[in-house]
Parts: C-alpha cells; structure tokens; sequence
C-alpha cells in the first residue's frame, strides 16, 4: 500500500474518529429547559424540565421573562401560551432546594431567584395580550406563579393544585396573597394554610381554573388558539372545548359539603383562633385540618395568615412587594431549611420546628418579616 493511501486511511480514520466525538457531544448536550416558539399568531412557552416535573429555576426565568415582554410588544403576536412536557406535571413548583443550599453560604440565588420569579409572575398579570396556561398536570407553588395570573387557566382532568408551602417553613408565594382570598369565602384561607389539593374538575370549580379541558383534547384545543387574534377569539375556543369537555362533571365539588364549615371555623381572627374552632367543633371533618395544621410551621401559619388578611385589599403589585419581603424574612428564619430538609432532602417529614407552636410565634416577629427591606426591597 503506498503512502499517499495510508495517509488517506489515517486521515479518514481520524475524520471518522472526530465525527463520533462530536455526535456523541451534540447527543450529550443537554436539552434546553424552556422551549420558546412562534406558531401562527402565538407565541408558545414549553417547560422542558419532565425528570423533575418541570421545577422552575432561575435559567428558567430568565429565559421566559424577556421573551413575554418581547412579543407583547410584537405586532405579529397576538397571545401566549405556556405549557409543559412530560405529561405528568405543568410545574411542580420552584427549585426551592437550591435557593436553600444558596441561603446556607449567603450565595445571592436566594435573593435572585424570589425577586425575578415574582417580576415575571407581574408580568404575567399586566400581560396586555391573552396569556394562555394549560396546566395539565401537577400544578403547585412556582407552577401557579406562572398560570394563575393569566387571563385564561385551564386544568384538565390530570391537574393537581396546591399550595403546600405552610408545609416546609414558606409561605404561599408567587402571588398567592393576590389570588387566594379572592376565592369564594373563606376557600383561599383554607387552601393556603392546610395544603390542600384540588384535582381536576374542581380546580376549574374553586375559580383558579378559568376553564376546564380533557386532556386529550388540550393538543386541539392548542391548534386552534394559535390562530386566534383577539380575548374574544380565545374565549370562543376556550368555551367550546370547555363545552366538549366532561370528565368528572358527574362529581360534585370535592368541597361542596364542607364549605359552610370551612366558611365558619376558619372566619376567626387569629390562627389559635381558628384551632380552637377545629378542636371544638370535634366533627372529623374539623379535626382532620387542626391535626393537618399541627403538623406546619407555626411561623409559617401565622405569616400566611397575615399575608391574605392584608393581600385581599392589595393589588397584585404590592402583593408579590411585601411577598418578597416575607421570602427574605424566610431565607433569615430557620423553619425553611428545616422543612426542606425533612420534606425534600431527607425525607423524614418530620420537622423540628423553631419556634415550636402558635404561641411562642409573637406579633413582633411578624411584624418583623413585614418589614421594609430599605434598598433591597422589590421594585416593580
């Protein structure tokens, strides 16, 4: 074999040699977390985060923030749509494990994230186009932040909301200040203190849902909403799929007959005030949630409570302002790393919290976490 061939198999070898290692490298590349498409007159946002169930986190954000606000302003686009993939989850809430970790060394994620996360959630709600979420699936904390304040919500038969902050030392954030005590009488209270989750149907039934969708008529239902131009274009499609739709119309709403009660024992002025009601009124309805409570974080509780007392004469704006104050206050405190530990890292749901109970949790201290932040506060 001549040189010149050799040479040519060698180089041919090493062509091959490096055309793998870049195949390999592009198939190793990983995926982008947010998917952002123009489709006929819409622009569509696709969570793309399904291992774990669509967590949002800063990169997340930053990427979604700038592209809203770019086609609100694009005369070629008329309205958004924000969806997820994996089937599973819409998004299960923000990557609150690794604002944690960040809190833990002073790293500024645990500034950053609670303040571009509740700037978006703003944007969301003074979106001067329809903004469309299809939240098809697990639906809780930061995966509300992006849906709720849109003009059009619409769960499937697949949808789980929650907000179980109470339950690791937060508070129900991103917003929920705003929308919670604006649900029928006392629901939003409840909701936001025991963690309670509504499925299907009865999300659309609670009002956070503007619309209830089968889901396997939600591709469709995308198919016609991005040729529409306008609100009334929108709730026209929305409305006939809506119509179309009828898993679990059979069922009543989950909370139907206990609704007077929730209205009644959670109407006291106070959290100990509504324990007591729970514990006195002994049906086992009530004491379900005052063992449900027992198991929150007291400072978590009594913050909540506040929080929807005040939130339910503010505007969205300064909701998520003192939000973000009570985000910082819980990045100082001690029961968000504890509840997060227990529930998310190690999983023995059993958390020690600090303080203790509902009565050694004092006005003072809240009034502390209510606080100013001076120069750092949010601006919106």
């Amino acid at each position: 074999m001549s040189v010149t061939v050799l040479t040519r198999a060698c180089r041919l070898r090493s062509l091959c040699r490096l055309q793998r290692i870049q195949s390999h490298m592009m198939s190793s590349q990983p995926e982008p977390e947010v998917l952002l498409q123009r489709v006929g007159r819409a622009g569509v946002i696709t969570m793309n985060r399904p291992k774990v169930l669509n967590a949002l986190n800063l990169s997340m954000i930053r990427t979604i923030y700038p592209q809203l606000k770019k086609w609100e302003l694009d005369s070629d686009t008329d309205l958004v749509i924000i969806k997820a993939i994996g089937g599973k989850a819409f998004c299960a809430g923000g990557d609150i494990r690794a604002v944690t970790e960040a809190g833990k060394v002073g790293d500024p994620l645990s500034e950053d994230f609670f303040r571009e996360e509740y700037i978006l959630n703003h944007a969301i709600g003074a979106c001067q186009k329809p903004y469309v979420a299809l939240i098809d699936g697990i639906t809780m904390g930061g995966g509300v932040g992006l849906s709720v304040h849109g003009r059009f919500r619409v769960a499937t038969e697949k949808t789980l909301f929650a907000m179980p902050e109470t339950g690791i030392g937060l508070f129900p954030d991103v917003g929920g200040g705003h929308f919670l005590p604006r649900l029928q009488g006392k629901l939003g209270l409840f909701l936001a203190l025991t963690g309670f989750r509504l499925r299907g149907q009865d999300v659309h039934r609670a009002g956070v849902a503007t619309h209830f969708v089968d889901s396997d008529k939600v591709s469709s239902l995308e198919q016609e909403l991005v040729t529409c131009l306008s609100v009334e274009d929108v709730s026209k499609v929305l409305d006939s799929y809506q119509k179309q739709s009828s898993s679990g119309s059979d069922k009543p709403f989950a909370l139907d007959k206990h609704m007077a009660n929730i209205n009644r024992l959670f109407s006291a002025d106070s959290v100990e005030g509504i324990m007591h009601n729970l514990k006195a009124d002994g049906s086992e309805f009530a004491l379900k949630q005052a063992e449900t409570l027992s198991r929150m974080s007291p400072t978590s509780l009594k913050m909540t409570f506040r929080q929807l007392q005040l939130g339910g004469a503010l505007s969205l704006k300064d909701v998520l302002m003192m939000e973000y104050r009570l985000s910082q206050a819980c990045m100082r405190g001690h029961d968000l790393y504890e509840g997060v530990r227990a529930v998310l890292v190690d999983k023995d749901q059993s958390p020690c919290w600090s303080p203790s109970s509902l009565d050694q949790v004092s006005d003072q201290d809240l009034d502390q976490c209510f606080s100013s932040l001076g120069p750092k506060e949010l601006v919106l």
